[in-house]
């Protein structure tokens, strides 16, 4: 169920990039993770799978999985194409069982593929020794390619942050606000850090349900440097998009916050970039966050506790705001 136009003061933003057509999407704009959700059809299969993108992306165990697969199945392939050439054209082969034969096959074709080539098996004849040939050119040209995924991945710009799981509709200045927090979690430290926040919402235009996108003005959207943990917050005033809504009212309307992070990583000497929304499922009303650093014990320095990042206790909303739960 879409809303009525409730508040013309908030300012819509119109850069978002995203569809108004609530006919023409499907659940939240972004995962949590940032991640937009979009499935993508109508692709060759190689364009789809992009697989120097998935090598380069993929979670770091998925990597050498993958990696150790390749090698497995590379050097079994030529296993393979020896025995099928004829193992009495591999000579120093010390065998007599079968699988004996294969084994030797198959860790001759692993010592040629890694340029290792012990020398106590050789290959006999201009079939194998072309084979043997071929296989030392794919292993050299393997492990520059895992060379170069390896470098990558590692060099890749990336946002350590994280975020908060719930956004906090928390008591402020006599008022009311939504918060929500992000902290590091590596020593790649951000400077000049900026956070931007839109709403996006379901509304009613001539009887229409329109996705309509208004820009959440921060407190505090800009920082020289990201240390510690930062709480964000969004004031809500008779300018904000929020003003006058339920929490009912969100949940009805499909209600989402896309939040946008943007800083300079001086280990990467690069600009990074990280993304979160929060739908209405994931507000909290009546809460606020606990304090996530003190001092040591001999207050020599500040300890970060970031099993803290989600931790809030709950607090009574102000008389004077009518936002109650659903």
């Amino acid at each position: 169920m879409a809303l009525k136009q409730t508040n013309r003061k908030a300012r819509q933003n119109l850069e978002t990039g995203l569809g108004t057509n609530t006919a023409l999407n499907g659940g939240r704009f972004f995962h949590k993770n940032g991640q937009p959700n979009m499935h993508i059809r109508g692709m060759r299969l190689m364009e789809r799978l992009n697989i120097y993108h998935s090598l380069l992306t993929m979670p770091q165990w998925k990597f050498l999985v993958v990696v150790v697969i390749f090698f497995l199945s590379v050097n079994l392939l030529f296993a393979g194409v020896y025995i099928w050439i004829g193992l009495d054209h591999l000579s120093g082969m010390v065998a007599n069982t079968w699988s004996e034969k294969f084994g030797e096959a198959y860790f001759f074709s692993a010592q040629t593929f890694t340029t290792v080539g012990y020398g106590r098996i050789n290959p006999v004849g201009i079939a194998a020794s072309f084979v043997a040939s071929l296989e030392a050119l794919t292993g050299l040209m393997s492990f520059a390619v895992v060379t170069g995924l390896m470098y990558g991945r590692f060099a890749r710009p990336r946002a350590f942050i994280r975020f908060s799981e719930k956004a906090l509709f928390a008591p402020f200045q006599g008022g009311l606000a939504i918060m929500f927090r992000m902290v590091p979690f590596t020593r790649n430290y951000l400077v000049n850090v900026e956070v931007r926040t839109t709403l996006a919402i379901q509304e009613l235009e001539d009887g229409v349900a329109k996705n309509r996108f208004y820009s959440l003005p921060l407190q505090l959207s800009r920082a020289n440097t990201l240390t510690a943990n930062w709480t964000l917050v969004h004031v809500i005033n008779e300018e904000s998009p929020l003003y006058g809504l339920t929490h009912q009212d969100l949940l009805a309307s499909k209600a989402e916050m896309l939040v946008f992070v943007e800083g300079f990583d001086e280990s990467f000497s690069n600009t990074v970039i990280s993304k979160t929304s929060y739908n209405a499922e994931d507000f909290v009303y009546g809460a606020k966050f606990r304090a996530m650093y003190h001092p040591n014990e001999t207050q020599t320095a500040t300890v970060l506790e970031l099993d803290l990042l989600n931790a809030y206790d709950e607090l009574p909303l102000p008389d004077n705001c009518s936002y109650q739960k659903a």
